[in-house]
């Protein structure tokens, strides 16, 4: 596609939208929302700006393989997970601090489980979707 308009419009929503994921990501520990649904939004960012500037751009943002995403998110939510055995609490406990962080609210390992979780969906929505455009581009090759 060589639309000027939807490359121009992806240009300026690429940050809108990871932004906003990442307003989802942070109110979903205590709301609705959370890091599923805040990182499905931010790979949807990268996927209109991998339609609007093509795979080649959008794959060039990550300077690594957005499957290695994958082993460091699900890394991170079994370390918060485990976190609080430490403290004689079941695995997967939520602990908070004491003090909220305006703008944040409380702290715990639910935050950073969800930035976990937030980490997981993007190297597995990105993975997939790069996967995908490189068997495209092999087949019109031959």
């Amino acid at each position: 596609m060589n639309s000027i308009i939807l490359k121009t419009a992806s240009s300026y929503l690429l940050p809108l939208l990871l932004m906003f994921s990442v307003f989802i990501l942070l109110r979903g520990h205590s709301l609705s929302g959370g890091g599923f649904v805040g990182g499905l939004v931010a790979s949807i960012a990268f996927v209109l700006h991998a339609f609007a500037h093509g795979f080649d751009k959008a794959r060039a943002i990550f300077r690594t393989n957005p499957g290695f995403l994958i082993p460091v998110g699900l890394f991170l939510c079994f370390i918060m997970g485990a976190v609080p055995t430490f403290f004689g609490a079941p695995f997967m406990k939520g602990l908070w601090l004491e003090k909220s962080i305006p703008g944040i609210g409380h702290i715990g390992t639910a935050l950073f489980f969800d930035i976990g979780v937030f980490i997981v969906v993007i190297g597995v929505t990105l993975t997939i979707l790069f996967t995908i455009s490189e068997s495209d581009m092999e087949q019109e090759e031959v």
